[in-house]
């Protein structure tokens, strides 16, 4: 097999042209992950297709374009349609109610949604048939602001060298906001604790997120 792609915690490799098999290095929550993958595909929400699965393995389908994230590093004057476009992923992904076997996470009185709870533009593929997500590990059914606040805090406390990229990054969340209905003020604080058990966190993501964890006002992304 092919080695094509890795991530903290799983390896992608290429079986076929159709393909791939996403192996967890030390297990994960397949049997969720492909459940919920299932469920979102037949409620029209881009995901890729499920073939197997074991406790370690997945087989899914292969998808071929770019990451957001390869996209905004060669092409950094399309931050603002990227950032607009992950914020309508979240729009569409919480506009479907939390089936009731996914796991409660930042959940509400009662009106739970789905959540990725990792919706970062490493997550996103452009592909012919539009953008489509991937990594479900960590989903759950909660507030749709915690999920939008994740994405927030993910961006902000990413190590970015150079100022042009770091102003890059305030326009990313900016863009991101405008492309969302949903306000995550009100989860930040909560979210930043939660991003800090995180064990794959260098030091400075860490100390960025102790002090949104803290209190520490200003905008999220910066």
């Amino acid at each position: 097999m092919q080695l094509i792609g890795q991530g903290r915690d799983a390896d992608v490799y290429a079986l076929d042209e159709s393909r791939v098999l996403r192996r967890y290095r030390q297990g994960g929550p397949t049997e969720l992950e492909a459940r919920l993958m299932t469920h979102l595909a037949a409620c029209g929400y881009p995901v890729p297709k499920v073939y197997e699965i074991t406790d370690t393995d997945m087989v899914l389908e292969r998808l071929t374009g770019p990451t957001m994230l390869e996209v905004l590093a060669r092409r950094p004057w399309r931050v603002g349609s990227l950032g607009r476009t992950l914020g309508g992923l979240h729009d569409r992904l919480h506009a479907l109610p939390a089936p009731t076997w996914l796991p409660r996470r930042f959940a509400t009185a009662g009106d739970d949604r789905v959540l990725h709870l990792d919706l970062h533009l490493g997550n996103v593929l452009l592909t012919r048939r539009g953008p489509v997500v991937i990594d479900w590990r960590n989903a759950g059914a909660g507030d749709p602001a915690a999920d939008v606040a994740m994405t927030m805090v993910t961006i902000g406390c990413a190590e970015i060298p150079g100022l042009a990229a770091r102003l890059g990054r305030g326009l990313l969340v900016n863009s991101v906001r405008k492309g969302c209905w949903t306000d995550p003020a009100g989860r930040i604080r909560e979210v930043a604790e939660a991003k800090l058990a995180d064990p794959y966190l260098t030091p400075a993501e860490a100390a960025w997120l102790r002090r949104r964890a803290g209190g520490r006002t200003g905008q999220p992304g910066c």
